[in-house]
């Protein structure tokens, strides 16, 4: 029994390293402008004469690619990490109202400094590490909401009910905030808010591997305190588990993933919910030390599929990746609803 698991969880994590691998050549390979295979190969080997091919291949696509790897796993690690922390299957960044809360804030920074420009008449430079910094206290903020809430309400059910007005209301905040931006400003504020990894630069995904790894490092040497939480918390107190420290960590972690997400790409929905679960029943096991990285691959897999299909669906008009991401992602979570009633009821 022990030896088929250990060999189910080699083929998954085989099955994900290729798909992931495959995904991003496709992306690599594939856009509106048709690049023969030869002169891919020899942009990518070094061997190109450096035209035009390599630079859309070297400048735009593969950045793309990369940020969406690097963005999707994020986000499923999120997802999985707030689905453990709340102990509920349809917790997630979007749900919970934490992307929209990062939006909010990301949007008000965008539009004051706008606004800031047009005062000195000079542009004023914005790093990417102030937008992920507004981006986090934004998901930090409505993260407090959702905590607080989290004492109010006894089923999780109204905790997932709250989680969604509050993402309404940040909604709405923006919504607000865009009504006194130019229309250049709205444009942009809107392409942004869709969900999208276009634009990226080698610079973006530098920036975003920088946070993201360090943050998936410490995920994962979370894992055995994840595994005693999981079984109860006073399984995790008599196995000398720091549940206040374990649930800050967890809080910081998700928060600092979907305030990543958010700042460079916008808010994606459904990845966080939808690919943990799919990643366990692929690997057959809810173990932490297991599905931290497989929850990685799969969003990275997830995301890369979903932005390869905005951009070729109805090429050349793309689609915004969180158009794509929902109608893969809300048929499963109308599965695992049904589940959980089925299970209930048996």
């Amino acid at each position: 029994m022990k030896n088929s698991r250990e060999h189910r969880c080699i083929l998954a994590y085989i099955l994900l390293v290729f798909g992931v691998f495959c995904l991003f050549i496709l992306n690599a390979c594939i856009g509106s402008v048709r690049i023969p295979l030869p002169e891919i190969a020899g942009a990518l080997t070094g061997r190109g004469s450096g035209g035009t091919s390599a630079r859309i291949l070297w400048d735009i696509r593969l950045p793309r690619a990369a940020a969406g790897l690097i963005l999707g796993g994020a986000l499923s690690l999120s997802g999985y990490l707030l689905q453990t922390f709340f102990n509920n299957p349809i917790a997630g960044p979007f749900v919970l109202g934490i992307s929209s809360g990062a939006k909010m804030v990301v949007a008000l920074v965008m539009v004051f400094l706008m606004r800031w420009q047009l005062f000195l008449g000079r542009e004023v430079r914005v790093t990417s590490a102030f937008m992920i910094l507004a981006a986090f206290l934004g998901a930090m903020l409505s993260m407090g909401f959702v905590l607080m809430m989290s004492r109010k309400v006894s089923h999780m059910s109204m905790l997932v009910v709250s989680g969604v007005m509050i993402g309404y209301i940040c909604s709405a905040v923006t919504e607000l905030v865009v009504t006194f931006a130019s229309d250049a400003q709205i444009v942009n504020l809107h392409n942004w808010s869709r969900g999208s990894f276009s634009g990226m630069t080698w610079e973006n995904v530098q920036v975003m591997a920088m946070v993201t790894v360090p943050a998936f490092a410490v995920v994962f040497l979370l894992s055995k305190p994840l595994l005693a939480y999981r079984l109860g918390e006073g399984y995790a107190r008599n196995m000398g588990v720091n549940l206040k420290a374990l649930r800050v960590s967890l809080v910081v972690l998700s928060s600092i993933l979907s305030a990543c997400v958010v700042a460079f790409a916008g808010p994606i929905s459904f990845v966080g919910i939808a690919t943990p679960h799919l990643v366990k029943k692929l690997l057959g096991t809810a173990e932490p030390l297991r599905m931290i990285p497989a929850c990685f691959l799969g969003g990275s897999a997830f995301c890369l599929l979903s932005d390869l299909l905005a951009r070729t669906l109805l090429a050349p008009t793309e689609l915004s990746i969180s158009t794509v991401t929902a109608i893969f992602g809300a048929p499963v979570v109308l599965w695992i609803m049904s589940e959980r009633r089925k299970g209930r009821a048996a």
